[in-house]
C-alpha cells in the first residue's frame, strides 16, 4: 500500500527566511506537520495546536556522555540545533515523555517560559518539572482531552531482559508513548523511548495509526544492549502496520546512538521498506 500523502520541507538555515507562523494562523486549518528538531526533540502541529516533545535544547557538547553507555567519552549533544530557539519555543504545549537529560535538559528548564503548559508522564516527573519552577504542569492520564484533541498514553519499555532487571534498569525508569486523535486529523502515534515488544504491537493494533514515530537510534548501554529501537525493531513495526507512514527519530545526536541514518536507509532499501519509512534530517519537516 503506498505511503500516505505528505509534503517534505527542509528548514531554512537562515532564520530570516522562515516566516513567523503565530498561533492564530495555526488554528485556521488542520494539517498535521511533523518537524524533526534533534534527537527525540520534535514539534508536532495537530488540529491547530503545536506541541514540543522532549526538549533537549543545549548547545553542542554542553554535557558529558552518559556513564555506562557506549561511546561515553563523547560529549552531548553531539550535534547542534538546526532551528532557531525562538521558533522551537513558539508552541502551545510541551510533552515530556520522561525526564532523562536527552529529553528534558537544563537548557530546556532555563529557556522554556515558566508558565508553559507541560504534560508529564506521571506524578514523579511532574514533581521534578515543578521543582524547576514550572507552574502549569499536568500529569497525563490514560486518556486526555486538550481543546478537542484526544491524547492516549501508551506503554513503552526502555530496554529488555537483563538491562531492565539490572542496576541500570532503575536509571532507565518508566517511559511512555502517546497517540493523538482528532476528527479532522490522521491518527498519530509517538512510540517514545521503547524497544519493540508486545505493548507496542498492541498499540498499533488497537489504534491503527496513520503516522508512527519511532525512536530509532539503537542507543546502547554497556556491555552492548539496545534500549530503543534498532533496524530489526523498525522492521517489526513495518510488518505490523498496513500503509502507515513510519518516521525514524532520535538519531545521530547523543553519544550512545549507534544506528546512523545512512545505515538505516541502506537497510530500508534492502528490505523494500523505503516507500513508507521516512528518515528525516535534523530540521526537516513533513506535512500530512
Amino acid at each position: 500500500m503506498p505511503i500516505i500523502g505528505f509534503s517534505r520541507l527542509i528548514a531554512c538555515p537562515d532564520r530570516r527566511c522562515r516566516p513567523n507562523i503565530n498561533r492564530a494562523q495555526r488554528n485556521r486549518g488542520a494539517q498535521m506537520k511533523f518537524t524533526q528538531i534533534r534527537n527525540a526533540t520534535i514539534t508536532v502541529e495537530y488540529a491547530g495546536k503545536k506541541f514540543l516533545v522532549d526538549p533537549m535544547l543545549a548547545e553542542k557538547g554542553a554535557f558529558p556522555g552518559f556513564e555506562g553507555t557506549v561511546n561515553s567519552h563523547l560529549a552531548n549533544p553531539t550535534v547542534g540545533l538546526p532551528v532557531a530557539i525562538n521558533e522551537i519555543l513558539d508552541v502551545d504545549a510541551v510533552i515530556v515523555t520522561h525526564t532523562h537529560p536527552d529529553h528534558w535538559d537544563e537548557a530546556a528548564k532555563q529557556l522554556l517560559p515558566k508558565d508553559m503548559l507541560i504534560f508529564a508522564q506521571h506524578d514523579q516527573d511532574a514533581r521534578e518539572i515543578r521543582s524547576a519552577g514550572f507552574t502549569n504542569v499536568r500529569v497525563l492520564q490514560d486518556r486526555n482531552d486538550f481543546d478537542g484533541i484526544t491524547m492516549i498514553k501508551t506503554a513503552a519499555q526502555h530496554g529488555r531482559g537483563e538491562v531492565l532487571s539490572g542496576p541500570i534498569g532503575e536509571i532507565l525508569g518508566q517511559v511512555c508513548g502517546l497517540v493523538f486523535q482528532h476528527p479532522r486529523e490522521k491518527t498519530f502515534y509517538l512510540a517514545g523511548d521503547t524497544v519493540w515488544y508486545e505493548a507496542v504491537e498492541e498499540s498499533l493494533q488497537k489504534h491503527a495509526p496513520d503516522v508512527v514515530v519511532v525512536n530509532s537510534g539503537d542507543a546502547r548501554v554497556l556491555p552492548d544492549e539496545s534500549i530503543i529501537m534498532g533496524k530489526e525493531d523498525i522492521y517489526k513495526v513495518f510488518k505490523a502496520t498496513t500503509g502507515a507512514t513510519i518516521i525514524a527519530s532520535h538519531m545521530e545526536s547523543v553519544n550512545h546512538a549507534t544506528l546512523s541514518r545512512r545505515e538505516l536507509r541502506e537497510f530500508l532499501d534492502q528490505k523494500k521498506m523505503a516507500h513508507r519509512v521516512l528518515v528525516p534530517e535534523d530540521g526537516e519537516s513533513y506535512s500530512f
